[in-house]
């Protein structure tokens, strides 16, 4: 689909420090950036204790670990649950405590969040305080089946909260209505990494530390896992987002980060003294999910808990396996996909404008990728169920901008009570539970539901360009100097421009991008530039001599030698 090119209007900069270099400078504004944000400071993060319950959840924990109670970590089977579940883990190790183990639900087996039946498990492990992370705030039953087998229990989550609440000791989420925490964006990770430094403040004001001997530890040095975690979760990257992320990224820059995510990178081919915002999102944290996604997340936890380079090498191998494993069934379910909205379009000569997909062999665990792929291609929103126990089939929603999907689903909800089993999640991501028998009916309703809230302009897609690039800035000092001033990420778009250029040279690699060598108009600049996953059946082709490009500009390195490439997000004949 050929997206809409929307130039970004110019803004007064002059707020901004002189010194920025023009284009950066103006690239900040357009982005709201003010000159309080410029520097990523950690010193401007906000304050833990304007969370709600925030001091409340660090004293229970504090008690718990003065007690010696046994302290269990509930976490997510993703990426932000992965890392959560670490954050907590190596943090507590750190403050000297020792009765402090973890449980990730198998998602085949359990499903998603604190259930009755994984309260269960835990009980049998002996728990007396349980930690949720990344998730809870819809676990009403699983609660108070905790607080019956009494259970301290603590829930820290970022998810949106429904109606009712449930029972926990304490609830740490910014997204609870009356909570003031300023950012509403922060991922699971961060809210546990809060908690965590909140708990050290308390056990420092107790003496904790001098009383065992013990040196009070430096959390920044879990900021790697927090970026890692934030990145991934693909949450807005809102300033207190931003300075996390970058201090995390300079970790791993400096050679200061963990040895399971040094290991993933090593497989994954990314350098850590180059990386950038985009390489958690698109090779760590992939390999990271893959755990849950097929197998067991304690993998991946156990990867980032590591302390060995060569154990966590061979268990980032393993990630890496499983990654290429889950690649190959997305690419067998999405063909599958493709093909029945190209039948179904033939069909009704047009497609609904919201997509629901079921195959009763679809993998559970690989639905949420394929709903992204899905919904990038025609871009609109996307339910793609998978079969989940006996009658329930299980969905994994993305959406576009326009459409808070929670926010649907719980339309959809009141307008049809009880034909969905229960639902969770935010603005661009959710998860559902239905009956196999409601499929077409919830298919139906939840095109209605589309249609009620977007207009049909909203479904062609826009690329927000922040123009055309000068000669001057159409260099590699320009390409590099936009790497650095990220991170750039969900809601804080890397730059994008568009042009037009001659087609010089043009060819397939590996099977499906399109390899160019380019030329500016005027003929003064020669440059490569790559498009990836092109429609083969249109690229390459001899005929078109010139075309109109919307592109970032990257730093290539081939051999210890770096030059300028051209990243294209779109390309058109013209």
């Amino acid at each position: 689909m050929i997206r809409h090119i929307v130039r970004r209007p110019w803004v007064d900069d002059s707020h901004l420090p002189a010194s920025l270099p023009p284009l950066l400078k103006q690239i900040y504004a357009r982005r709201g950036v003010t000159a309080g944000e410029v520097e990523l400071s950690l010193s401007n993060l906000l304050r833990p204790e304007t969370m709600k319950d925030m001091v409340k959840a660090a004293e229970i924990v504090a008690d718990a670990v003065e007690q010696a109670h046994k302290i269990l970590i509930m976490g997510d089977f993703d990426a932000d649950g992965a890392t959560s579940t670490s954050v907590c883990m190596l943090a507590l190790r750190m403050m000297g405590v020792t009765t402090v183990d973890y449980l990730i639900p198998n998602r085949f087996d359990f499903g998603y969040g604190l259930s009755p039946q994984i309260v269960a498990v835990a009980e049998s492990l002996q728990a007396q305080c349980l930690l949720t992370v990344d998730n809870g705030i819809s676990s009403i039953d699983g609660v108070a089946a905790a607080k019956a087998a009494g259970m301290t229990v603590v829930v820290t989550d970022h998810h949106l909260a429904g109606a009712q609440l449930p029972k926990a000791d304490a609830i740490v989420n910014p997204n609870q209505g009356d909570c003031p925490f300023a950012s509403k964006a922060i991922a699971g990770v961060g809210v546990a990494f809060y908690l965590m430094t909140a708990v050290r403040a308390e056990l420092r004001r107790r003496d904790w530390f001098a009383r065992r001997g013990i040196a009070e530890p430096n959390l920044a040095s879990l900021l790697d896992i927090v970026a890692l975690g934030t990145v991934a979760d693909v949450v807005s990257l809102d300033t207190n987002n931003r300075i996390l992320v970058n201090a995390g990224l300079k970790r791993v820059r400096a050679g200061q980060c963990r040895p399971g995510i040094t290991a993933i990178l090593d497989v994954a081919k990314r350098s850590p003294a180059r990386l950038v915002a985009a390489d958690f999102g698109f090779a760590v944290g992939p390999r990271l999910n893959a755990a849950g996604r097929l197998d067991e997340m304690a993998l991946g936890v156990e990867t980032l808990l590591c302390d060995d380079i060569h154990r966590a090498r061979r268990m980032a191998s393993e990630l890496d396996g499983l990654n290429a494993e889950r690649r190959e069934l997305e690419t067998g379910m999405q063909q599958e996909a493709l093909k029945h909205l190209s039948q179904l379009s033939l069909d009704a000569g047009d497609l609904p404008w919201g997509i629901a997909l079921f195959q009763a062999d679809w993998h559970q665990g690989v639905i949420g990728i394929l709903a992204s792929r899905i919904k990038d291609k025609y871009h609109r929103p996307v339910i793609v169920f998978a079969h989940g126990s006996d009658d329930e089939i299980k969905g994994s929603a993305r959406s576009i901008k326009g459409l808070h999907m929670r926010d649907t689903l719980e339309l959809i909800n009141s307008r049809h009570p009880g034909m969905i089993i229960k639902f969770g999640g935010h603005a661009m991501a959710a998860g559902l539970t239905i009956a196999a028998a409601q499929y077409p009916a919830f298919s139906a309703a939840f095109d209605l539901a589309v249609r009620e809230q977007l207009s049909e302009a909203e479904l062609t897609g826009e690329l927000l360009s922040d123009g055309e690039l000068s000669l001057s800035d159409f260099n590699l000092d320009t390409a590099q100097m936009l790497r650095q001033a990220g991170p750039w990420g969900q809601s804080f778009e890397e730059p994008l421009f568009d042009g037009q250029f001659r087609l010089i040279q043009q060819r397939l690699v590996g099977e499906k991008h399109l390899k160019m060598m380019l030329e500016t108009e005027c003929g003064a600049y020669m440059v490569d530039a790559i498009a990836f996953n092109v429609d083969t059946q249109l690229w390459p082709d001899a005929s078109v001599k010139h075309v109109k490009l919307v592109y970032k500009l990257d730093v290539n390195e081939y051999r210890g030698n770096q030059s300028l490439q051209l990243l294209v997000e779109q390309i058109e004949a013209c």
